[in-house]
């Protein structure tokens, strides 16, 4: 991301995107293993920037029957196989099982198509450098949703400002990921370590990714990071809080926390924030509820010029999904570089096992 010289007034309006979908007929994806809730997100933010869902496949009917009650035009394939061998097919999205996540997309691209990930893309270092090297080796995509930026307005609106100057120079970043638990709703897969990874890996994912992304950095250390199980010793592996610090190349430093306690009084899922500090002001996000107003996409700017509120809602859209189509045939890097993409992953893992770690020294 570019910097320009800082300004000193905050008279600055959300521009809304200029991508266009792609024509009919142009991008045809398929979608397979419905795990997770992100996949319905996913499609649709890729049929509005004009892909045709073409295939739906998971093992479980159930699963299929509600997603196509959402996406009737995708057709139930009868395996993942057949989704691997239908030429006209450009992309499989997916949100399976984390730890089943990277052995899909290694299928996916040796079949040469792109492979598009729900977050967290990998539960193991291994695994990010199978999917490197395959990368390197077939030069397709392996993007991921890393939603609580790209399909978060007021989130797209800090980027515009950041580049226009309003905050000067990014010095911190802050990460706010707190989510609600509703425990019996969760399955078998979302308590065990090999399967969902720990809580920075899995939801910590996000605000590492956007970290690196407002920072305008490239790569970043792990200067501490701590996980923590509580009033859940029925589930020994399960991490309900987790926070970190990281400090980036370019000296931006950040710290994050996420947990599993929003309480059952809040109007949403959980109170996304992120404060961006600056050399010239500060930019807070409010990102899906402002309390005690339900609404979310509120974004707060101030600098020496003054402070404002904006709302943001319906004013930005999601640009990543058009640019990932493009991308997709075009040739082009423009949604996400796949450098970042993996290194935002690779970020996640390595404070996950310095968690770890330090968790392991405390038991013995």
């Amino acid at each position: 991301m570019s910097f320009v010289k800082s300004t000193q007034h905050t008279n600055f309006e959300p521009e809304h995107h200029q991508e266009v979908p792609v024509k009919e007929g142009e991008v045809y994806i398929a979608v397979s293993c419905l795990e997770h809730g992100h996949i319905y997100s996913m499609c649709q933010g890729m049929k509005e920037a004009g892909a045709l869902i073409r295939w739906v496949w998971d093992k479980d009917p159930e699963k299929i029957r509600d997603f196509q009650n959402v996406f009737p035009e995708a057709k139930r394939a009868t395996s993942f196989q057949q989704i691997l061998e239908d030429e006209t097919v450009h992309m499989v999205a997916c949100a399976a099982i984390p730890s089943e996540r990277c052995d899909t997309g290694l299928q996916v691209l040796d079949a040469g198509k792109h492979f598009f990930s729900a977050k967290a893309p990998f539960t193991t270092i291994d695994q990010l450098r199978a999917a490197e090297h395959k990368v390197k080796q077939t030069g397709l995509r392996w993007a991921v949703f890393y939603s609580e930026r790209l399909q978060v307005e007021c989130a797209g609106f800090a980027e515009q400002l950041i580049q226009k100057g309003a905050i000067g120079e990014v010095v911190q970043v802050m990460g706010l990921g707190p989510h609600r638990l509703k425990i019996n709703n969760r399955p078998e897969w979302f308590f065990w370590k090999d399967t969902y990874g720990g809580i920075i890996c899995d939801i910590g994912s996000h605000q590492i990714e956007q970290f690196l992304w407002f920072a305008g950095a490239e790569d970043a250390e792990v200067l501490s990071s701590t996980t923590r199980n509580h009033d859940h010793s029925e589930y020994p592996e399960f991490e309900s809080y987790g926070d970190a610090h990281l400090r980036a190349d370019n000296g931006v430093t950040h710290y994050f926390r996420v947990d599993w306690f929003t309480p059952d009084g809040l109007s949403n899922w959980g109170e996304g924030r992120t404060i961006i500090l600056g050399t010239e002001g500060y930019i807070e996000l409010r990102k899906y509820v402002d309390i005690p107003d339900s609404e979310g996409e509120r974004l707060y700017l101030v600098n020496h010029g003054g402070e404002r509120k904006y709302n943001v809602s319906g004013k930005v859209g999601y640009p990543y999904f058009y640019r990932l189509a493009h991308d997709i045939i075009e040739g082009t890097d423009t949604a996400m570089p796949q450098e970042h993409v993996f290194k935002a992953a690779e970020l996640c893992l390595l404070a996950q096992q310095e968690a770890d770690q330090l968790m392991a020294r405390r038991v013995d």
